[in-house]
């Protein structure tokens, strides 16, 4: 399980165990906190095609899926 401070999850980069659309490299471009500091959304973006989707920033935890830094 990747440990993730959701005070410095913008910009972090992160590499998709399973790439699609040769798509594997990622950073999170957008991170909306509410008043409490909570996250309310967050965004990644693909560096090869600048494709941005929304994404729960909980499913970056996830190892099997994720990779914190580009590998």
């Amino acid at each position: 399980m990747n440990k993730i401070n959701p005070l410095k999850l913008r910009n972090s980069k992160w590499t998709a165990v399973t790439p699609a659309d040769k798509e594997k490299h990622f950073i999170v471009s957008e991170v909306e906190y509410d008043e409490e500091d909570v996250v309310i959304s967050c965004s990644i973006e693909a560096v090869m095609s600048r494709r941005s989707t929304p994404i729960d920033w909980h499913d970056l935890k996830d190892d099997g899926r994720w990779l914190h830094g580009w590998q």
